[in-house]
């Protein structure tokens, strides 16, 4: 009796424990939503995001350079041309820059104590540049982006103008069409309709968009807007002239890329392709006549 009581009281301790997890846990669940909630609010309100921290803690470290103004917005725009445009995205670069001298120069007294003095300056320096070249690179691959989809909206922008469409609301309309295709592009259209929206000329916005960007396609387009809006011309007619040139700029850079690619392959065909051609092809013979003047040198 005593052990049917004990089984009969597990079950229920464990049906009312999975009941309560059920409840807790299920997708349409009223009260797991309410855990959730409550959970959720109590981890915000203990635990700041990690961008946060992560600011925090490079703070101090990115106030220990004294950069001058010009070097600030030199910084600045390469952030800016990046994609990073709020300010503590500058904390971040600048205190990672200072964080892995000081690693650097922490690993290598460590590994090899204080006397090469030659190799604690070169690591140190080499994990100072390292956020800077990581930048340029990041800059290039986003003005490469740019370039590649630049065409692609101009064609929408000549369709949005010649339906009637304002320039602003081109922009506007190009930069929603184009968000999953080129997000770069259609965040920088986005921001120059932020900005005329602001007040701003249109002349100053477009030139804002050549800064933010660094884009050569960028700045020819720009000039052809802001020469077409201050003479009064066609602005379809000029986008399309200017489409089309970019487009054949376009496939001229795919065909001089090309061209390179012959010169390019020398050297992987010279250091890894013919010494396997040559030892395939000279192998047997080397080796049948190796067997055949073995016996012959023996004598």
């Amino acid at each position: 009796m005593a052990a049917v009581l004990a089984v009969l009281l597990f079950l229920t301790v464990a049906l009312a424990v999975f009941s309560f997890g059920a409840a807790a846990y299920a997708p349409s669940s009223v009260l797991g939503s309410r855990l959730r909630s409550l959970g959720g609010q109590r981890t915000q309100q203990k635990k700041p995001a990690f961008k946060e921290r992560l600011e925090q803690a490079l703070d101090p470290l990115s106030k220990a350079i004294p950069l001058s103004p010009s070097e600030v917005s030199r910084a600045r725009q390469w952030l800016i041309q990046a994609g990073y445009r709020d300010r503590r995205h500058l904390t971040i670069y600048v205190g990672s820059r200072v964080l892995l001298a000081f690693v650097g120069f922490v690993m290598v007294i460590a590994f090899s104590g204080a006397k090469s003095v030659p190799l604690m300056i070169s690591v140190a320096a080499f994990g100072f540049f390292l956020p800077r070249f990581a930048l340029k690179r990041m800059i290039r691959q986003r003005q490469q982006r740019i370039t590649l989809g630049l065409p692609d909206a101009l064609d929408l922008t000549v369709i949005c103008v010649e339906a009637g469409l304002a320039l602003d609301q081109a922009l506007m309309r190009v930069g929603e069409d184009l968000r999953h295709a080129h997000r770069e592009l259609s965040d920088e259209f986005h921001m120059v309709n932020l900005e005329m929206r602001a007040g701003k000329p249109r002349a100053e916005a477009l030139r804002n968009l050549t800064a933010r960007t660094g884009v050569d396609d960028i700045r020819a387009l720009v000039a052809t807007l802001v020469q077409t809006d201050r003479f009064g011309t066609s602005v379809a007619q000029a986008l399309r002239v200017h489409s089309d040139s970019l487009r054949t700029e376009r496939r001229q850079r795919a065909e001089e890329q090309a061209a390179k690619t012959t010169i390019k392959m020398v050297l992987p065909l010279v250091l890894f392709i013919l010494p396997s051609i040559i030892f395939v092809t000279l192998g047997p013979a080397i080796i049948q006549l190796v067997r055949t003047l073995a016996p012959e040198a023996g004598h």
